[in-house]
């Protein structure tokens, strides 16, 4: 009865358990820990159907999994940092644990793996983005003839103007997109803002702290870039509208420049054909809010 009870209580400890499973979402990088003896599968399709039924079995005993982003090379370096073997189980293992706390991880709640993937490496690029943003922003310093922090004086400067642009649209879900022309190539971070039953805005914080990263990060160089807004309510046109970015303000585009962005395609340059029920018009004006301040560093 005694031995009963212990297993019934392993159990139940075993649901309370949170796991992660560090997936390999693509071909390049399953071939890559091939190399590893201990890594015993052979077929990428096979890993993947047998990851999910581990995953739907996991959610049908009641377990909690996440699944992270198992990068090949991130890993190699871990061992290497570590003095582990990256030829053991273990070591994988204590790698994926790492990327539990530091790394893009989302939590396995029944979807499908074709979305899930697709979402884990969006979020993946999110984090890049994010610390590449935060990095070149630190890196400029303090302004020569004020002493003040270039990088945090910009991001207040983007956080405010994120403020007015939301409270300045339309009622409906907001569809944000900004883009810098940055080295060694265009940082673009989306922001989706959606309306509860109540009217209130909700931000994912982790999307909104991004966004304001990199408009921050085009403010504080002067760097080229834009911002476009669509907003969607049930029975009304969506709107389409931007800005560009100018100097440490933004300067409104007109309906022309809007639809010619959004009806071009940014690789052939080729006309695409508009869609309906859209109105690409001007933007709301943001008041004194969006005009390039006196002070510039």
């Amino acid at each position: 009865m005694a031995h009963t009870d212990h297993q019934t209580m392993r159990r139940v400890l075993r649901r309370e358990i949170a796991g992660t499973i560090g997936l390999l979402t693509d071909e390049h990088d399953f071939r890559a820990m091939r190399r590893y003896r201990s890594f015993t599968f052979d077929n990428h399709t096979s890993y993947l159907q047998q990851v999910e039924a581990l995953l739907k079995t996991r959610a049908s005993q009641g377990s909690h999994t996440a699944v992270a982003l198992f990068d090949p090379q991130e890993y190699a370096e871990f061992c290497a940092d570590t003095g582990l073997d990256p030829d053991v189980q273990s070591s994988r293992t204590r790698f994926t644990a790492e990327l539990a706390t530091t790394g893009p991880v989302l939590p396995y709640e029944g979807q499908p793996l074709t979305d899930l993937v697709p979402a884990l490496v969006d979020e993946a690029v999110r984090q890049a983005t994010w610390e590449y943003a935060s990095t070149l922003l630190a890196r400029l310093g303090a302004c020569a003839s004020c002493g003040e922090d270039i990088g945090r004086a910009a991001f207040t400067r983007a956080s405010h103007l994120l403020v007015r642009i939301l409270d300045t649209a339309g009622a409906g879900n907001r569809h944000l997109v900004c883009s810098v022309s940055a080295t060694p190539e265009t940082l673009v971070s989306v922001l989706h803002a959606d309306e509860d039953d109540r009217g209130a805005i909700q931000l994912d914080e982790a999307e909104a702290l991004e966004f304001t990263t990199v408009l921050a990060l085009g403010i504080a160089t002067q760097s080229p870039g834009g911002l476009v807004m669509r907003t969607s309510a049930p029975g009304t046109t969506d709107r389409v509208y931007g800005w560009r970015l100018r100097g440490e303000g933004l300067e409104p585009l007109t309906a022309g420049e809007v639809f010619d962005a959004y009806c071009t395609d940014i690789e052939s340059g080729d006309l695409i054909s508009p869609e309906s029920d859209v109105d690409y018009c001007v933007p709301p004006d943001l008041g004194d809010e969006g005009q390039t301040p006196g002070h510039r560093h």
